[in-house]
């Protein structure tokens, strides 16, 4: 029987075991950690019976992934659940840009900025199944929706600060912003409109969901589906060289690109380590997961419904403070990331004393305490939040690449966004997934469609393989 190994069980690993395994390979999975997940592992962590989500927490791309919907994991478990609202961007006045599952709501909440949501939107959502589709592919490829791609690649190409001048109201500029952040760059550069347009697309179409039981269960209903074709995964065997493993015949490393390297070694042709070799990370992520009795006191009414929350104040503030972090400065308030999903999920809490999760955009390896930063810009706009925290656990970047050493410098997105690496990760290739070494594939975030509990990008590689097996 062909043989596959499998080192690294986040999402993408996982996935591709999933795949591999369903294709009738021998599957073994090596964790080094003692529990499954990557970026999907969740776990009390302050507060007995108070369910908090380590990274990945709202899954909107998951929701839609093409390889997760085949897979049908909810026999395994997964529900997916939704929020009263998906996102809301509060303002100093009291105000918030709103984002629905809806797009006739959330145009209706944008006011003179609703014909001009829905314009931009509507086309993307209306074929969202042909988007994905081809968007959770690597570039160079021939789509199968061409026009559809590439009337979505147009406005993506464009910088989000360009889109942000498309709007006209406050709330709008800000929701956008918040949205158009989480691509972790400078975002008056090109290409960095793709994130927020796909994130809000897949909003439109999916909702943005959580998963209940927490992110663990996307991870535990995966290892469900491996187990169930016979795979085989093991925790506590951390992989640092090739010579550690057993014969196989196909190998997938769920690993950034700098630790294949170290993994792979003088097996890497020079073309392919050289690329490897100059991958680059990005921004950190600062991370606080708080216990608050009684919820947020947030002043926009908005945010009080909504599972995710962005704070970092309008337009020009988020732009400026995403700039500081991209050049390696610290901001006084930084672009801040909460998450509410016992909003949608109850069972995370405990009475009356819900989870928090908030994490905030830092500098590449930064060395400080953003706590405070962190708990100032909730308390900006939720005055007397502090007043209701009861316990809080602090994963600062260093921490973060300890937790899961994928995560270099705290880069939670498996690497840099800049124009280049969006495109074209980790290296300019039609098989970006293909080490150079035969059978050996690069399956992480670090490859096409990027971050995310989607497992595309591990299925993608599990895909290549099966080509050249001649199983696929």
């Amino acid at each position: 029987m062909t043989s596959a190994i499998i080192v690294g069980s986040g999402p993408n690993g996982l996935a591709a075991a999933a795949r591999l395994a369903r294709a009738g390979l021998d599957v073994t999975v090596l964790e080094a950690s003692d529990t499954i997940g990557g970026g999907t592992r969740s776990s009390e962590m302050i507060v007995p019976g108070l369910l908090h989500d380590h990274c990945s927490a709202v899954h909107p791309i998951a929701a839609a992934s093409p390889f997760l919907n085949g897979l049908e994991l909810a026999r395994h478990g997964l529900t997916w659940l939704r929020p009263e609202i998906d996102c809301a961007h509060p303002l100093d006045d009291g105000s918030a840009g709103v984002f629905y599952r809806s797009i006739d709501r959330t145009a209706g909440d944008l006011g003179a900025d609703g014909r001009r949501w829905r314009r931009l939107f509507e086309p993307m959502v209306n074929r969202f199944d042909a988007l994905i589709a081809d968007a959770t592919q690597p570039t160079v490829r021939v789509p199968r929706h061409p026009v559809q791609l590439g009337r979505f690649g147009m406005a993506a190409m464009i910088p989000a600060t360009t889109i942000g001048r498309y709007w006209k109201t406050e709330g709008a500029k800000a929701l956008w912003a918040g949205v158009a952040a989480h691509a972790f760059h400078r975002l008056d550069r090109p290409m960095t409109s793709a994130v927020g347009l796909m994130l809000l697309a897949s909003g439109h179409a999916e909702g943005w969901v959580v998963a209940k039981g927490g992110s663990q269960s996307i991870a535990d209903a995966l290892a469900a589906e491996i187990r169930l074709h016979g795979g085989v995964i093991e925790t506590g065997q951390r992989v640092s060289a090739l010579g550690e493993l057993p014969p196989h015949d196909v190998l997938m490393l769920d690993v950034s690109p700098p630790i294949a390297l170290a993994i792979l070694g003088d097996q890497l042709p020079a073309r392919v380590a050289r690329s490897y070799r100059r991958f680059h990370h990005g921004p950190g992520a600062f991370k606080v997961d708080f216990a608050v009795e009684g919820g947020v006191p947030w002043t926009a009414e908005a945010a009080r419904q909504a599972a995710t929350v962005h704070l970092g104040g309008d337009l020009a503030e988020v732009v400026a403070n995403e700039e500081m972090v991209h050049r390696g400065r610290m901001p006084e308030r930084p672009f801040v990331l909460v998450g509410q999903q016992y909003l949608a999920d109850p069972g995370r809490s405990v009475g009356n004393v819900h989870p928090l999760w908030a994490y905030a955009h830092v500098p590449h390896g930064y060395d400080g305490d953003a706590t405070d930063a962190i708990i100032g810009q909730i308390e900006r706009f939720a005055p007397g939040f502090r007043d209701r925290v009861i316990g809080q656990a602090v994963r600062s970047t260093t921490e973060m690449s300890t937790y899961n050493p994928n995560y270099v410098g705290g880069d939670i997105i498996g690497g840099a966004a800049s124009p280049a690496q969006l495109l074209f990760r980790p290296r300019f290739s039609p098989n970006p997934y293909f080490t150079g070494r035969p059978g050996t594939y690069l399956c992480s975030a670090s490859t096409p469609p990027g971050a995310g509990a989607h497992g595309m990008c591990g299925a993608n590689a599990a895909d290549r393989a099966l080509r050249e097996l001649g199983l696929g």
